[in-house]
């Protein structure tokens, strides 16, 4: 019998864990990096579960974080015509929309740090983040002012813990996949560590970041930011506070 790791969780989350295989699938058809295969996803017995290939981690090297900077620039040049995806799925445990659009802006607007936003005002955390929220949203476009990003395939959610080295190369996992600026994946990798120089080092020397990416990756930084705040909640409030008022 094939060694598998199984995650399971409610009924309710089969939907989440389809969501998981298919945006896995999608990063293993690019062929760039490796993922863990998908054998199995259903439910039983009132308990949805997702059945993935097993994996023995092994301590990172600097050479296969090289080999992930290099490797994610290339799963980075595997484009779409639109922005997003063809289903929604899940940043964590949070709803993530990918309803496509031709427009960057408005998509990350409404779907990225419009309904983080919107979310964090429900869940009682505060007018201040509504105000500049809508602050922010205005003023996207100076933050992209010469700037088009192409729709790049995105691991989606990739932190430290997302990613591991087995065999000498890098693995990644858990994703929230969709298609969008390559700059969100960097952002993200910067948030909690993880990741060290010879990474972003050779990444950049396979596609180096565009003029004023400086500012747009706080803006990508602060989505994720949002997110935990909403899923965690008011120990990620200051933070997020912080990154408002800095691109506002």
């Amino acid at each position: 019998m094939r060694d598998t790791f199984r995650k399971t969780g409610p009924e309710s989350a089969l939907d989440r864990f389809e969501a998981e295989a298919q945006g896995l699938n999608e990063l293993r058809a690019a062929g760039e990096i490796r993922v863990p295969e998908v054998i199995d996803v259903g439910a039983m017995n009132g308990q949805a579960y997702i059945d993935l290939e097993r994996l023995d981690f092994e301590p990172s090297k600097r050479k296969v974080e090289t080999a992930l900077g290099e490797k994610l620039a290339a799963l980075h040049r595997h484009t779409q015509p639109e922005y997003g995806w063809f289903r929604d799925n899940t940043i964590g445990l949070t709803p993530q929309h990918n309803e496509r659009s031709d427009n960057w802006i408005a998509f990350f607007r409404q779907h990225r740090l419009g309904f983080q936003v919107d979310l964090a005002v429900r869940n009682g955390f505060g007018a201040e983040v509504g105000e500049l929220g809508e602050q922010l949203a205005k003023r996207l476009p100076e933050l992209f002012d010469g700037y088009t990003p192409v729709a790049s395939l995105l691991h989606g959610d990739l932190w430290g813990g997302n990613w591991g080295s087995v065999g000498g190369e890098p693995v990644i996992f858990d994703p929230a996949v969709y298609y969008g600026d390559r700059e969100s994946d960097i952002a993200m990798t910067m948030l909690f560590g993880g990741f060290g120089r010879a990474f972003y080092d050779a990444y950049a020397s396979s596609w180096p970041m565009e003029s004023g990416h400086e500012n747009r990756l706080k803006l990508y930084r602060l989505y994720h930011v949002l997110n935990h705040l909403n899923l965690f909640g008011r120990s990620y409030l200051a933070q997020a506070v912080s990154l408002l008022r800095e691109l506002t």
